[in-house]
């Protein structure tokens, strides 16, 4: 029997990542564990560890007794915008690329603007073909209540119109 082989998994460089603050024994009113820091942002305790081992969230500190992490308010703001950016389907690459440019300021004012204008189009995509989809869903609502109340002219109109736009 042949042992089939498959080819490693690509992945991804690990990015650099910034040193963790010191760890400290006090915790800070401004600073938010995991779970509470999930709760702020709507993402998942897990969608959060993963941010930061790809590179999307610098270090976190760690409590000096537990390790557990503490989520300082600017990370928080960070995972909130993480978390824009995501919804807009924008890839975790252009993310990071998104944070490294932001760091220069106003000098990479230029790329940053030209990185969420690509993403802006694409987003203008995306809402069209939902827009085409939602239409096309309430077509089909209307023929159903058509038919519902005996109107079959009327259903047979609207399943043409519906058939003539698929082709």
């Amino acid at each position: 029997m042949a042992t089939e082989t498959r080819p490693p998994i690509a992945r991804p460089s690990a990015p650099h990542r910034l040193p963790a603050t010191p760890r400290s024994t006090e915790p800070s009113p401004d600073e938010f564990t995991v779970q509470e820091t999930a709760e702020r942002t709507g993402l998942s305790e897990h969608t959060l560890r993963y941010y930061e081992r790809a590179g999307l969230l610098t270090a976190v500190r760690r409590d000096g007794s537990s390790g557990h992490r503490r989520y300082s308010a600017d990370d928080v703001a960070r995972v909130r915008t993480l978390a824009c950016l995501r919804a807009t389907g924008m890839p975790l690459e252009q993310m990071r690329r998104y944070f490294t440019l932001a760091t220069r300021g106003r000098s990479a004012a230029h790329e940053l603007r030209a990185l969420l204008e690509e993403q802006e189009g694409a987003l203008e995509e995306r809402m069209q073909a939902m827009q085409r989809h939602l239409d096309y869903v309430r077509r089909k609502i209307d023929y159903w209540k058509a038919l519902e109340a005996g109107k079959e002219t009327v259903a047979r109109r609207i399943a043409d119109e519906l058939t003539s736009q698929t082709r």
